[in-house]
């Protein structure tokens, strides 16, 4: 009797276990959606370990660091779940205080490369509508989130500017995903980098780590899940100082090249099918990008950047369509955008 008893336990657990194994083997579509449940599970249950760390952490002065403590929880359960193992390159940046981080931001899978890379003493910007998500928003929320208002351009920029000021104070990093939408697609590029993250920087006087997952595509989409290697790559820190308000679209564009660059470099190539091109006939874009970036250095026109900036200063092109989360606003730096991939 008590050899059953001992037993009966492991096969409430091991019975569904092997149900979703079974599953998952059936056929692609059924892996996809086992392997997403098993990724939002760890998601729930990480988010609850957080509001409990946040708690006693906040208790004895660590709060900065409950991101980091949470963030490699979710690691190292994660990863060992799904079979997914994330190299990383140029870790020693990721020391730099204090800094403002920037990452690509391809899609909710990104809270996984989070998990390996997040540094200590770091918070991180995320959009208010999360802090209504349960257990996740608390966690968050306790954990000392700054939640930027998308509805509200005055106090997202009041916010960012605090932002700034804080970590500046504290000698802390601060992290964005400055694309402000997920940008997964099969070719390697990133969307055009939002200006909020260069004005914490720039106005506090502290430098940018960009940090680059490759392109994972082959691995995460719709309907697709898979499993394998990734490799992250920090590049070393940009210093801001002695720039000013002025110099932040150049910023913007040398930082967006750099990461592209690197995305490029440590991603698999793409299928030539994959990469768009501007007209029949022509070389694909990223093509000709590449081949004018390995000849020679290109600097930005200013004239056409400053009129970029223009256009999207007036009303007309102050909010961007194209995202399955709404539009975002110029202040939409950082969001941490939870969804299913398109």
């Amino acid at each position: 009797m008590s050899l059953r008893r001992t037993l009966r336990p492991l096969a409430y657990v091991s019975l569904p276990v092997f149900a979703l194994h079974t599953l998952a083997k059936s056929s692609p579509i059924a892996r996809y959606y086992v392997r997403l449940a098993v990724y939002l599970s760890t998601v729930g249950v990480c988010s609850a370990w957080g509001v409990v760390c946040a708690v006693g952490m906040s208790l004895i002065g660590r709060k900065l660091d409950v991101f980091f403590v949470v963030a490699r929880t979710f690691y190292m359960i994660a990863s060992r779940a799904l079979d997914i193992r994330l190299v990383v390159e140029g870790e020693e940046h990721l020391e730099t205080r204090p800094a403002v981080f920037i990452g690509n931001h391809q899609s909710m899978l990104d809270i996984l490369y989070l998990g390996r890379i997040f540094p200590r003493r770091a918070a991180i910007v995320a959009k208010k509508e999360l802090q209504w998500t349960p257990l996740l928003g608390q966690f968050m929320t306790l954990s000392g989130v700054i939640w930027i208002d998308r509805g509200n351009n005055a106090k997202a920029v009041r916010s960012l500017l605090a932002a700034g000021e804080t970590l500046k104070a504290q000698r802390m990093g601060l992290w964005l995903f400055p694309e402000g939408t997920r940008s997964m697609r099969e070719h390697h590029d990133l969307l055009p980098l939002k200006k909020g993250a260069f004005h914490i920087a720039v106005q506090a006087g502290v430098p940018i780590v960009p940090v680059v997952c490759e392109n994972y595509w082959r691995l995460y989409r719709k309907n697709v899940f898979g499993s394998g290697t990734l490799k992250i790559r920090v590049l070393p820190p940009i210093p801001t100082e002695g720039l000013t308000v002025a110099d932040i679209p150049d910023l913007a564009v040398r930082v967006h090249d750099l990461m592209v660059a690197a995305l490029r470099e440590i991603s698999p190539p793409s299928k030539p099918s994959s990469i768009p091109s501007d007209k029949p006939g022509e070389p694909p874009r990223d093509i000709l990008s590449a081949q004018a970036s390995s000849a020679l250095p290109v600097e930005p026109d200013r004239a056409s950047t400053q009129a970029s900036e223009d256009n999207n200063s007036s009303p007309a092109h102050s909010r961007r369509s194209g995202s399955d989360n709404g539009t975002e606003t110029e202040e939409d730096d950082g969001m941490v955008l939870v969804g299913r991939p398109k």
